[in-house]
């Protein structure tokens, strides 16, 4: 589920990129709510008949249609699109998008989209690997687009297996950017035994100093990634890891490589180590290798047995090592703890890093996060821990830490839950270690549970520090139904606007927490979001409370919306809990439908907000959403609403089903708006959503601002077209700015055709019609009926 993002939203109102503009919203949204889990939003599935719809739009004369077209393409995952689309159907849009990204003329972004449609084709679109190659070299297409055209060969796969030639050509050429070069190095290590072939020429790369550093970093990565066939080339790799006067970025990925290369890497370790120690090097590079070395430490301990154990020492010789960045040592002894069971032998020594008050404070710190990843594995060290919790003499921050680490040892750490109650209510002990014994007594579940009336009176005691008073309320919050008691007390917290504001906050999280068991007190949490006098972040956590209680708490969604359509609601948070929301609701949401619109049409509500609702929601309503295609084709007129919120709630229609042609004529009556920005997204929709039918590939060829209409037509097209035109007038009662146009082109349509008698009974039903409507179009018929009746 992606998640609204931290940074200011972009208020501009064009479209854009679909994925950009959720990748963004979920990638800032991560940084933004610490209590907010953010996840990629999926790729939605295509189907034949999309792909019919985006073919037919990729043939429209507007280039803005065709451009939406493309876009469209590029949502979709390579395997699915391979998977629905056919021949030559795939050869036709490849040849297409290679037409475009030729043309030098085009705008250099759109050129940079047709590199992702071309590979994400497969086969189809692998032809033109010269061609995007061209595009890559062009020095007067920005950098910027070309580095990130450079990324999508990433996704060529065994279809461009032929080019790897090509490819390696390009990387060779200094004439052409290094980032540009880098990225596109990447492709090669998804051809595996194919790419295998050309080992010896990536290791060649990698070698020459003449290159660019990047590339020679790149390529190594790719020697790293080809198994058995890079592995011959370790020595080569090793020796640029250990030629100081290489760049130390080279360096580094050149160790990354290294340990994915199995046993012929993990000999090396003592040179990575070295390097690790340069202090010439810079730190980020050593940490990006400290980073990979837990693999390699994984791979020696698991696969060699007593082998690996001699780099053990030279590991802690490093952490140790007060003349190594204090980064690079954190990094190295946390991801000691991810060795699972094979770390267990290695737990005293950790143990002594963490005790050793010698040591950097940050390293310490890493060496308790260590043993809080082992877990129950550490589990026989608990009486050692404890020892450091209880040490009077030891820093305050690493008894707190020892305290943690208790709480993560499940049944020998809920031994000491007796211990750490009496150190959480002893005032004579720093807050710091009280506070964190806090932390554990929520962690160890039963053990912590029935000692929850005393974590109660912690926080509820307004003469103890406030730190302590915040850990105790987040531990109540982990405690089930032992927690749930207090749950009246937990919201006069989040109300007491005498009380510090993280302790409320850290209440109205616990009460989210607590999911299920917060039932009995849905009325309290409802007359808490409604207080318009408390925070709108606390009582956004109460709604996040509200949603954990299932169906008792779904049928609060309407509150829930008018909560979320208060204008002081951060965006950022209206936006995060709108997804969480439909997460939960699923197809059941359709049946909030009103609740969504009237969301949607409120502009008090951020903009991107109301546009991530309108993209959440259609894709979550599925076959469900089917019985509310009239609602969403009303709402879809009501020009009140922005054009590009609804633009973006037409476009969630192809989650539910196609579009009947007199469904149809509703999405298209949209390019007829006044002061229309951008009819063009609403000629793409309506071939889109209507699956590119003959039918309506006809009707927008004189509907809908064309780039241009026909000039000549023979009897029969004519006579398809005014049929046409008949169905769509019976279905456009109610659109008056599509009868007009249809008013123009039926009269156009019949002076454009020499009718016969037989057609009299049509053309008179479409006179009748202008004459009802009072078009005075309905002349132009009239006399043609009265020349043939003649």
């Amino acid at each position: 589920m992606t998640r609204i993002a931290y940074n200011k939203f972009n208020q501009t109102k064009t479209f854009y990129p679909f994925f950009l503009f959720l990748f963004t919203l979920f990638l800032t949204l991560s940084l933004a709510l610490p209590w907010v889990s953010a996840q990629e939003p999926p790729k939605p599935k295509p189907q034949p008949w999309h792909i019919d719809g985006i073919i037919a739009a990729i043939d429209d004369g507007h280039d803005k249609v065709k451009e939406y077209a493309f876009w469209q393409l590029a949502r979709y995952d390579p395997q699915d699109l391979q998977a629905v689309i056919e021949k030559p159907e795939d050869e036709d849009i490849a040849e297409k998008a290679a037409n475009i990204l030729q043309d030098k003329t085009v705008d250099s972004l759109d050129r940079h989209l047709m590199v992702y449609t071309l590979v994400n084709l497969g086969e189809a679109g692998v032809n033109y690997i010269p061609d995007i190659l061209n595009f890559l070299q062009d020095e007067t297409v920005d950098l910027w687009v070309r580095r990130s055209a450079a990324d999508a060969l990433d996704k060529l796969g065994k279809a461009g297996v032929n080019y790897i030639p090509d490819i390696l050509n390009f990387l060779q050429d200094e004439t052409v950017d290094g980032w540009v070069r880098g990225s596109a190095v990447d492709a090669l290590v998804r051809f595996k035994e194919a790419g295998a072939i050309y080992a010896s020429e990536i290791a060649n790369i990698v070698q020459d100093e003449t290159v660019d550093g990047w590339v020679r970093g790149s390529a190594a990565d790719v020697l790293g990634n080809l198994g058995e066939a890079g592995a011959i080339y370790a020595p080569e790799i090793a020796n640029i890891l250990k030629d100081e006067t290489a760049d130390s970025e080279v360096r580094s990925r050149a160790a990354n490589a290294l340990v994915r290369l199995g046993e012929a890497g993990v000999v090396y370790i003592p040179e990575i180590l070295n390097f690790l120690q340069d202090e010439t090097v810079d730190s980020l590079d050593r940490s990006s290798t400290t980073y990979a070395l837990a693999y390699a430490l994984a791979y020696a301990l698991r696969n060699m047995g007593e082998a690996g154990l001699v780099y053990i020492p030279e590991i802690f010789n490093v952490i140790k090592n007060e003349t190594v960045d204090s980064l690079v040592r954190s990094w190295a002894v946390e991801k000691l703890g991810k060795l699972g069971e094979t770390g267990a032998v290695y737990i005293p020594e950790i143990l002594n890093i963490f005790k050793d008050e010698t040591v950097d404070l940050q390293v310490r710190e890493s060496a308790a996060d260590a043993l809080k990843d082992m877990g129950e594995i550490g589990a026989a060290y608990a009486p050692n821990i404890f020892n450091i919790l209880t040490d009077e003499t030891a820093d305050v921050k690493v008894r707190g830490l020892a305290a943690e680490v208790l709480g993560k040892l499940a049944e020998a750490g809920a031994a000491y839950a007796p211990e750490l109650v009496n150190i959480l209510q002893d005032e004579t002990i720093d807050s710091q270690v009280r506070e964190s014994s806090a932390y554990a007594l929520g962690e160890l579940g039963k053990a912590g549970a029935e000692y929850a009336p005393e974590i109660a009176q912690i926080f509820q005691d307004e003469t103890i520090d406030s730190l302590i008073r915040k850990s105790a309320v987040e531990a109540l919050g982990k405690l089930g139904k032992a927690g749930a008691v207090y749950i009246p007390k937990i919201l006069n917290i989040i109300q007491d606007k005498t009380v510090d504001s993280y302790i409320r906050k850290s209440a109205a999280q616990a009460l989210g927490n607590l999911g299920e068991a917060s039932t009995p007190y849905i009325p309290e949490i409802l007359n808490f979001l409604q207080d318009d006098t408390v925070s709108s972040d606390h009582r956004g956590l109460a709604v996040v409370a509200l949603i954990k209680l299932g169906e008792a708490g779904a049928s609060y969604i309407p509150e829930i919306f008018n909560f979320l359509q208060d204008d002081t609601v951060d965006p950022r948070l209206s936006g995060f809990l709108v997804g969480e929301v439909l997460d939960k609701l699923g197809e059941d949401s359709a049946q909030y439908i009103p609740e969504i619109f009237n969301f949607l049409k409120n502009e008090t509500v951020d903009y991107d907000v109301r546009r991530f609702l309108a993209v959440e929601a259609l894709g979550k309503l599925g076959k469900a959403g089917a019985q509310y295609i009239p609602e969403i084709l009303n709402f879809l007129q009501d020009e009140t609403v922005d054009s590009s919120i609804r633009n973006w709630v037409a476009l969630g229609l192809i989650n539910i089903r196609k579009l009947e042609l007199n469904e149809i004529v509703f999405v298209l009556n949209n390019v007829y708006e006044p002061n229309q920005p951008d009819f063009e997204q609403w000629r793409f929709a309506t071939y889109l959503l209507s699956g590119g039918t003959e039918e309506v590939k006809m009707l927008l060829k004189w509907l809908g601002y064309p780039k241009s209409t026909p000039t000549e037509l023979n009897y029969e097209e004519g006579k398809k077209t005014l049929e046409l035109f008949l169905q769509v007038w019976e279905n456009a009662q109610d659109l008056p700015r599509v009868q007009q146009d249809l008013a123009e082109k039926i009269a156009l349509v019949t002076s454009l055709v020499s009718w016969k008698p037989q057609d009299i009974d049509l053309l008179q039903r479409h006179s009748n019609n202008l004459k009802a409507g009072n078009f005075t179009q309905a002349d132009t018929l009239e006399s043609v009926i009265l020349n043939l009746k003649r």
